[in-house]
């Protein structure tokens, strides 16, 4: 692999790529996971949701800053390093991304104040409809995202003019033919990342107080609760998504599929590979561990069916294949996981021990970053496997690229790195410090209407007293 321009500046989109993808995988989810304790607070009233939420919304002010700062410096890169890439699809990507700013960036903007300060100052319900807004901005903002890449994984609605790629059905353009499956996929990962770090977070503060008197622990009992049962339901569903994922993939992308599996001929009855080593200079793998048949059957519900092989297209069409076939293996071994986690707690939950099992818990712990991982490993598998592409069939990589000397993109890189270590690091530390501190206990007989709130009107507090009344 020689470090050239070229290469370099994949390293550099990478990591930066890999270093912002983890914020929106968490605050995507946070949000929705924030509406529904505020929707739980006004429904029952329980002062324990309003403490939960004051202690996440500081976990989600963090981490939304983190994913904003780090998702400018992409926007920058594909103009410095990719400026090939930005005139081939400016007139199709650059309508897309307008389209998240003016709807999804706009719309978070305008209410996140309110989420964040507001609730002593709003109503009730104004504050639950702000964070119902940044919660479905989250979501129309990875729609737009997630329709710009899947454009980009399956390209169509357009025609080529003059070297650049023309919209000429934007529906088409929009709704291209990966884009659902791969939105419904992300979505889940997204709302599972949030569940598994929520849970081993909540696990780890059970654990640090554990000889403390129930009390002090009820928000972090009440935090994993629903952690794991939303894990419970959404897991199951998303291996479901993953399977239909893996259909479009074979449809729509085979030799992406192929490198993925690791399969070099095309043929019927392909093992499941569990493990190999593949060597792309042999066209080949040295070693192979799998099961007989069932590789077929997951990728075409039969057991004969034909699976198409890398030599169905010449080499200088195939994507790495070692770095996509252990990607996946990794995001699959992790959903695993989640899913015999999220089993195991309704086993402890029918046998009374969910908060007492010190095992369960340390195992929720260290699954606090699962999401994290199955969500990068995912995203590798997707963009590395569409090589030699970026966009898939239409434009190489190595077409896309600026003209730049190594020298240049060596001090870029290393000067986003310096940034980004100390940047990161102490916002990484600040909230490290937040969650080791924990949610504020709920003392034993408080009343939500004990909240004193700040006056709506200027002379309010002339004639209003809203303190708490010591009779």
């Amino acid at each position: 692999m020689d470090l050239d321009a070229l290469m370099l500046s994949r390293i550099q989109f990478g990591f930066t790529m890999a270093f912002h993808i983890i914020f929106p995988a968490f605050t995507i989810g946070l949000a929705a996971f924030l509406a529904r304790l505020e929707a739980q607070w006004l429904w029952t009233k329980n002062p324990v949701y309003r403490t939960l939420y004051k202690f996440w919304v500081k976990a989600f002010a963090v981490s939304f800053g983190l994913g904003v700062v780090s998702g400018i410096v992409m926007s920058y890169q594909l103009g410095t390093n990719w400026s090939r890439y930005s005139d081939f699809t400016g007139n199709v990507l650059g309508p897309l991304i307008q389209y998240e700013v003016i709807t999804a960036f706009f719309l978070e903007a305008g209410f996140l104040g309110i989420m964040l300060f507001g609730w002593e100052r709003v109503g009730d319900r104004l504050h639950f409809l702000a964070t119902c807004m940044v919660s479905l901005g989250t979501l129309i903002s990875a729609f737009w995202i997630l329709s710009a890449n899947s454009w980009m994984q399956t390209p169509a609605g357009f025609t080529v003019e003059n070297g650049r790629a023309v919209a000429t059905d934007w529906w088409a353009v929009i709704f291209n033919p990966s884009f659902p499956i791969r939105y419904a996929h992300m979505v889940l990962g997204c709302f599972l990342t949030t569940a598994f770090a929520v849970a081993g977070m909540s696990a780890w503060m059970i654990l640090r107080a554990r000889k403390e008197p129930p009390e002090k622990v009820r928000g972090a009992r009440l935090s994993l609760s629903m952690a794991l049962w939303f894990a419970v339901i959404v897991t199951p569903v998303q291996i479901f998504v993953g399977d239909a994922h893996g259909l479009a993939v074979l449809k729509l992308q085979p030799t992406k599929l192929a490198a993925i599996e690791a399969n070099w001929e095309t043929q019927k009855d392909m093992p499941l590979l569990l493990f190999a080593i593949p060597n792309m200079e042999a066209e080949r793998n040295d070693v192979e561990i799998g099961i007989p048949k069932l590789g077929s059957f997951i990728l075409t519900h039969d057991f004969s069916g034909v699976v198409p092989g890398l030599k169905a297209v010449t080499p200088d069409k195939r994507p790495p294949v070692w770095p996509v076939f252990y990607s996946f293996r990794i995001m699959v071994a992790i959903g695993m996981a989640m899913l015999a986690l999220s089993l195991w707690s309704l086993w402890l939950r029918w046998k009374g021990g969910l908060y007492t099992n010190r095992i369960f818990l340390t195992c929720a712990m260290l699954m606090t970053p699962s999401g994290f991982g199955a969500v990068i490993f995912g995203w590798f598998t997707a963009e590395i496997g569409r090589q030699p592409y970026i966009v898939y069939g239409q434009l190489k990589t190595a077409d896309a690229h600026s003209p730049l000397a190594a020298q240049a993109v060596t001090t870029s890189l290393v000067a986003f790195l310096i940034a980004y270590a100390i940047i990161f690091g102490f916002g990484s530390y600040y909230l490290a410090k937040l969650l080791r501190k924990g949610p504020d206990p709920v003392e034993p007989g408080m009343a939500e209407g004990s909240l004193v709130r700040a006056p709506k009107r200027p002379l309010s507090a002339v004639d209003e007293d809203l303190r708490p009344n010591p009779a």
